[in-house]
């Protein structure tokens, strides 16, 4: 069989969420079914770190910018030609953009519907093709595949699309997150924070992250804070600006936030271990990568109540309303002051991350892909 697959999202240097659920679970899945042949499209340009073995081959489609008429263009025209003149069985997209115009069976893999829920955390011309789309490319799917039970109902509920056309299929973790030695952890906080210990936030500076509350419920916890305890960033500061500045600019506190910017994995691995815990107290999440690497990092995690978080961290993490200042602020105090809760957390996080791996998200992929191929 000869499948095609949508793989915009690898971009060299460049892997995000998408870009790694595409990159751990297609290595996976096109090496360990060698009797097929798939057929990768790109459109920024074919890398060979991408082509993982003899029975994929790739090409590069126009125009290669992310942008709404772009992606209509690849997509509604160019796409159903391509998938023509190469005969292929079974269409795939790694990042849920589709097209209308297909007349192969299909797998979307739509991560989350945070443009439906708060279009106003993107461009207007993104959150209005998105909207006018996905809902187009979800019923045209021969199946859909999505990262939670949680984005799960979400498609169901919005899209009207039955439960059993659904596959969760979780995302994973780099093996590189794991427990640190005393020294390394010594060596990452006197790199870092002059030797004192923090907490930790890692992921891009959006809206739908929650920086603003983040930064506010850690001045309010600064205030009862004796230990001298800073907060790392870690993420492109891409979008500073509006109420995340509005937040920074009016701590108390400010000087015991560290921005690090984008870092290597080695070095967030590092970071991350070395932290009292990860501070996730994000609005709207389709999985939570971090919350998994912060699992395997063997740290505690502080979590917003809301979305699927709850689902990925399970009985690993304290949560929050993200919305209240003063429940992340005491939730920074308990963590900060209990080595009993702090080691209850871990312990549990130790038995809810075997849930999550990309050798499993590749196996459940290829699940979906299987169901996709046999469906009437």
């Amino acid at each position: 069989m000869l499948i095609a697959v949508n793989v915009q999202s690898l971009v060299k240097n460049h892997l995000e969420g998408l870009g790694w659920f595409t990159y751990e679970s297609l290595k996976r899945v096109v090496q360990q079914h060698p009797e097929h042949q798939f057929l990768f499209i790109f459109s920024k340009g074919v890398d060979d770190e991408f082509i993982f073995s003899d029975n994929v081959k790739a090409i590069n489609i126009w125009p290669p910018y992310y942008r709404p008429l772009a992606l209509y263009l690849k997509f509604e025209w160019i796409l159903p030609f391509v998938l023509r003149k190469y005969h292929i069985d079974l269409f795939i997209s790694s990042d849920g953009i589709s097209s209308t115009k297909l007349k192969v069976k299909n797998l979307d893999v739509i991560h989350d519907l945070n443009f439906e829920e708060n279009p106003q955390w993107l461009p207007k011309n993104f959150a209005n093709y998105y909207q006018k789309y996905f809902p187009k490319w979800a019923k045209n799917a021969t199946r859909i595949a999505t990262v939670s039970e949680y984005s799960k109902q979400d498609i169901h509920k919005r899209y009207g699309i039955e439960l059993d056309k659904i596959d969760v299929v979780y995302n994973g973790s780099n093996d590189l997150y794991k427990s640190i030695t005393k020294q390394e952890k010594e060596d990452t906080k006197q790199q870092y924070t002059n030797g004192l210990d923090y907490f930790v936030f890692v992921g891009s500076l959006h809206p739908r992250k929650n920086i603003d509350q983040l930064l506010l419920g850690f001045d309010a916890f600064k205030a009862k804070d004796q230990k001298n305890i800073k907060l790392v960033i870690v993420g492109s500061r891409f979008y500073w600006s509006g109420p995340i500045k509005e937040a920074y600019d009016n701590m108390k506190f400010q000087s015991d936030v560290i921005f690090t910017g984008h870092v290597v994995t080695q070095d967030l691995k590092n970071i991350l271990s070395s932290a009292i815990a990860l501070s996730y107290v994000s609005l709207f999440e389709g999985f939570g990568i971090p919350l998994v690497e912060a699992m395997n990092a063997e740290i505690a995690i502080i979590a917003s109540n809301t979305t699927c978080l709850p689902e990925i961290a399970g009985e690993s993490a304290l949560y929050v309303d993200p919305n209240s200042t003063l429940e992340i602020a005491d939730a920074m105090l308990k963590l900060s002051t209990d080595e009993k809760l702090r080691f209850q957390l871990i312990e549990k996080g130790k038995i809810q991350r075997q849930k999550f791996s990309w050798q499993a998200t590749a196996d459940k992929l290829w699940i979906a892909i299987e169901k996709t191929i046999n469906a009437k």
